[in-house]
């Protein structure tokens, strides 16, 4: 999982392989004539696609080369998208399988076609209708790998069962106008792949809630704030950062005693929390819990939560970035914020001295920050890779 510090390991994936799926073995010995000539794949160039529109199709076209000097007689065209993207009906060469989320990669669907044809040296090949996919309502930013291979891929063992399309067969066809790609380095000849960006014109709403609690002087209190992504979009970030930062600050008069395992102290009183992985899908979210201990009474302190980190375009709504923390004295004549409405609903706890505090439930902390839809979440110190 990610973490906010600079202790942040580097990820399993890199940026340009955020869509990759770890199902394909790839070390299969590349395709070698009797007169040690062999094949070698490489791919064309593939551009970013952008601004598509969620609910909407588009095309994937790719071509490749065999810049080797044998012919192959047969080829898979491999396409795993990221989960705000699916496939749409598939032809009956290929078969689609479920990824799903696991160690440190989002989830993802595979579609695999293969192609049962001879492939020349030194001619462009492209499928003869380009496979198409779909913007899923929540599409935001999301990836496309595409690999070519001369050996048949294997599933992994958290794949799901593959299941074949049932449109007309396709095939590939020579694109005689083509620029033919460039021979790559001889380390895996017999396969290349991609990574594009498909970006979807969407937005989302991050959001945080702040917390209310009571208690007396000398008690030691929960707190939880939370951060949510209320969508409509999901948030798939590159490379080794957290979705967003949450910056915590407590009331004065305050002493954390136990602070969430997955925030970094900054300051006194201050905290920094990442979220636990580089993506966060709409609806879900993070929730920091601390204990508090209430030193003194300060008349007006007040405590906030506030969204920092990485820049967020897609959130156009910004009336939410922010939220307070509020502490209320119990038997001490009043509030330290200024505010002596009590919550009405919150769970019950019962710390230290044994004075009962009312922490202030999923709602009540909504209704105090003006924000809505929290969720739970986590952030790990183990170093990354």
């Amino acid at each position: 999982m990610l973490q906010s510090s600079p202790r942040l390991r580097p990820r399993l994936q890199t940026a340009s392989a955020v869509g990759a799926v770890a199902l394909i073995a790839m070390g299969a010995a590349p395709v070698v004539a009797d007169d040690g000539s062999s094949a070698a794949m490489s791919l064309g160039k593939i551009a970013p696609i952008e601004g598509v529109k969620p609910g909407s199709t588009f095309d994937a076209p790719v071509t490749f080369t065999n810049t080797g000097t044998a012919a192959a007689n047969k080829i898979w065209l491999s396409y795993a998208v990221t989960r705000g993207l699916s496939h749409t009906e598939l032809p009956s060469n290929c078969i689609r399988y479920e990824i799903p989320s696991f160690d440190e990669a989002p989830s993802k669907s595979e579609a695999v076609c293969k192609f049962d044809q001879t492939v020349k040296p030194g001619t462009v090949y492209a499928t003869e209708k380009a496979l198409t996919l779909k913007a899923l309502d929540h599409a935001l930013y999301d990836r496309l790998r595409v690999t070519v291979e001369t050996s048949e891929p294997s599933l992994g063992d958290n794949a799901s069962e593959p299941v074949r399309g049932t449109g007309p067969a396709v095939k590939l066809v020579e694109q005689p106008g083509a620029t033919p790609a460039g021979p790559r380095d001889n380390q895996h000849p017999d396969w290349d792949a991609a990574d594009i960006k498909v970006t979807a014109d969407n937005t989302a709403d991050f959001e945080v809630a702040g917390a209310r609690a009571n208690g007396t002087v000398g008690d030691t209190v929960a707190l939880a704030v939370k951060f949510t992504d209320a969508g409509p979009g999901w948030v798939l970030r590159d490379g080794n950062v957290s979705v967003t930062k949450v910056r915590i600050k407590m009331p004065a008069g305050t002493t954390v005693t136990k602070a969430h395992g997955y925030c970094d102290k900054v300051a006194t009183g201050t905290y920094e929390c990442g979220t636990s992985q580089s993506w966060v899908d709409e609806g879900k979210g993070e929730t920091y819990t601390f204990s508090l201990r209430i030193d003194k009474a300060v008349p007006g302190a007040k405590g906030s939560v506030a969204l920092a980190g990485e820049s967020r375009p897609f959130n156009e709504n910004t009336a939410n970035d922010t939220a307070p923390i509020t502490l209320d004295l119990t038997g001490s004549g009043g509030s330290t914020s200024g505010s002596a409405t009590p919550t009405a609903d919150g769970d019950l706890a019962s710390t230290g001295s044994g004075a009962t505090l009312a922490i202030a439930g999923a709602a009540a902390a909504a209704v105090a920050a003006g924000t809505a839809g929290v969720l739970v979440a986590r952030r790990r110190h183990a170093t990354r890779r």
